[in-house]
Parts: C-alpha cells; structure tokens; sequence
C-alpha cells in the first residue's frame, strides 16, 4: 500500500530545512508531529524531601536539555548561586552548547562526549576526586548507571523530572499510513491511549532497540526500522520504505 500520510510522536523540528520536512517535500507526502509523551518538572518542595544538596558537588553530569533546563531551575527555586568553580559533563557538544542560556560558556569548565555515556567516561575519570551530580527523568536507560558503576564513577542521581504520557484523545479518528516511535514510552502512550488500538494497514517504524522491542512486545508488527547500516537515521529508513511502497 502507498505511503500518504505520516504521524511522527515528537515534536515538530524548529528548522524549516529538517530531515523529515525535506522527506515530505522529496517524496510528496504528509507528515504531523504529536508528541507521545513529554515532560513535567518535579516541585522543588518535592525534590527537598530526597535530602540531595546541589551545593555540595562540584561536578554535574548533563545527558539531555531537558537535564539542563530542570538542575538550573532547581538551583534558582533553592538560590543557589551558579558557582564559577562546577565542571559540566555533557554527553553531546549539542548539550554542551545549550549550556549557554545559562553560563557564559567560555568562562566554564564544560566537557562533552560524542553522544554516549561511554565517551564521557574517560573525562569522568581525570575529575573523579568529587561526586558527580546527575539530575534526570525518573525513566533512564539502564545501560547509563551500569557505565558509571562499571568505571567506579561516584554519583548522586536527582530525579528532577518526569516522563508523562500525553492526551492523545483528539486522534481517534484520524488514519495515518505510519506512525513513527523513538522509545518505549511512546510504545506505551499509543496503547494508553488507545487499548484497542489494532495495526491493521498501519505500518510501523521504530528507531533504536529498545522501541523496537517494546513495539514487538506490544503485539506490533515493525515494518521500518533504523538506524540499520543502510539507513542510519529515520528519515532515511522511511525515504527507502516509501521509493518501494509508492512504485
């Protein structure tokens, strides 16, 4: 069956020139953004409860925006000012950069790795004489604490933020020829909201294995996966689907 419509459970790219709206120019086709799930920021009250003091570390461990956004709105909520004195460990030069609604990046200490947690760890090491602070989402990979614990890095995690599953009610009704997933969370958002939610014509794309297997476990047949080899984005993944689908 052709490809005409796709729903992507992220939010739609800022850029005008991003992948997916260069995929929907090339092979004339339509695609929406809806976030499946987002996030909720964690009360400073709440936070206090776990007795974690930001103050006391010196080192922080940055693996998302979000990470960034929520430790300085927790450090403003408690007035602790921004010490010249932390050491930044971000897990991409993209979030390294983002820093910089919030420090002057070139007067910090700001490290960053490739885009896992195992490229930072060299870093971790040479500073390890302090803890390191390590705010997050109460979801996080497994594979981030079992590299730290692994290379003997001391850290104290902060749950600063929540993943929340989001209403998705108002698409009942709506058809779309794929539906596009980037974690297992929006594996469970799409069955959350729908619980009768059958496949049928639907196809399926999933990005990276830990969605893919959710996808599966969920009875969901996949029929776009990446990043593969071939295909090492999404976007990519699709484009080759479609060239086949819409002969």
């Amino acid at each position: 069956m052709k490809v005409k419509s796709i729903l992507v459970s992220q939010p739609e790219p800022k850029a005008e020139n991003s992948p997916f709206h260069t995929l929907a120019s090339k092979q004339k086709v339509k695609i929406d953004f809806r976030p499946f799930i987002h996030v909720e920021s964690i009360p400073t009250r709440e936070f206090r409860k776990e007795k974690i003091n930001p103050r006391d570390f010196k080192n922080v461990i940055l693996t998302s925006k979000n990470a960034v956004d929520n430790y300085f709105r927790v450090l403003e909520d408690m007035r602790i000012p921004v010490s010249n004195d932390i050491k930044y460990f971000c897990i991409s030069e993209a979030i390294a950069y983002y820093l910089q609604k919030y420090v002057v990046y070139r007067k910090r200490k700001i490290y960053f790795g490739k885009q896992t947690m195992a490229d930072l760890i060299p870093m971790l090491k040479k500073h390890k004489d302090d803890a390191f602070f390590f705010p997050t989402s109460d979801i996080l990979k497994p594979s981030i604490p079992e590299v730290l614990e692994k290379n003997g890095i001391e850290y104290k995690r902060a749950i600063l933020y929540r993943t929340v599953q989001s209403d998705l009610s108002d698409l009942s009704d709506v058809y779309y020829d794929i539906l596009v997933f980037f974690s297992p969370e929006g594996i469970k958002s799409l069955f959350k909201n729908f619980p009768d939610f059958e496949q049928n014509n639907t196809r399926i794309a999933t990005f990276g294995t830990t969605t893919t297997k959710a996808a599966k476990e969920a009875g969901l047949e996949i029929n776009i996966m990446a990043p593969t080899p071939e295909c090492p984005s999404m976007t990519k993944a699709i484009e080759e689907y479609i060239k086949v689908a819409n002969k």
